[in-house]
This record gives structure tokens, sequence and C-alpha cells, in this order.
């Protein structure tokens, strides 16, 4: 039975287009995991990405788009209306089908 999942990523970014491009394009680069949302607010200096999939495919994606982030994001020289924590502010993850709270609290501990 099929497990499905949504990840909804916020990084801090919203004006510089080459990182949101680059964003955008690990977001699509993991097999499994669908983008399904991609937006951006220059003045929050804000982007928030929406992904779909399997379990494993979007927690991938998210390590990946988190790596990408802590990258080319310079919190040193950040500024905008929305406060943030870091270059990636929060990564929660939804159980959508055949997937509990519960279930995923066991893979996060299975992985850790």
């Amino acid at each position: 039975m099929a497990k499905v999942v949504e990840c909804i990523p916020n990084f801090s970014e919203g004006r510089n287009k080459e990182v949101l491009a680059k964003l955008e394009a690990v977001s699509k680069s993991v097999p499994g995991c669908s983008l399904f949302d991609f937006q951006s607010d220059e003045s929050h200096n804000r982007c928030v990405v929406t992904l779909v999939g399997s379990p494993e495919a979007v927690e991938e994606c998210a390590f990946q788009l988190t790596k990408t982030a802590t990258e080319l994001i310079d919190m040193n020289k950040h500024e905008g209306a929305h406060p943030r924590m870091g270059a990636t502010d929060v990564i929660p993850f939804v159980p959508t089908l055949n997937m509990t709270v519960e279930r995923m609290c066991r893979n996060v501990q299975e992985i850790g």
C-alpha cells in the first residue's frame, strides 16, 4: 500500500532569483517526490515549497533543500519582514495517504 506525505519547508530567501532557481531545481530532483507548489515573497524574503511523495523521497528532498539553503543563504546579510530562525526556518511533514503522525515519528526515530 503506497504511503504519501506532504512536506512544506520554509526558507529565508524571496529575492535572489539565482538562489530561488536552485532551490526550485532541487525540489524537482528526487525521484518519487513531486514539487506541488513553489512560492516566494520579496517583502518577507521568504520561500515556501510544497512537496508530495513517498516518505523516503520527500525526506531526501527536504534534506537536499536544507543543505542547498545552508550553502547559498547568508543569514548575516538577510533582511525581511518575516521572523526567521535560519536559512531553513521550518520543515513540517504532514501525513497524507496511509500514514499517521505516529508512523512518521517512528520513521524519524528509526533514522536518528
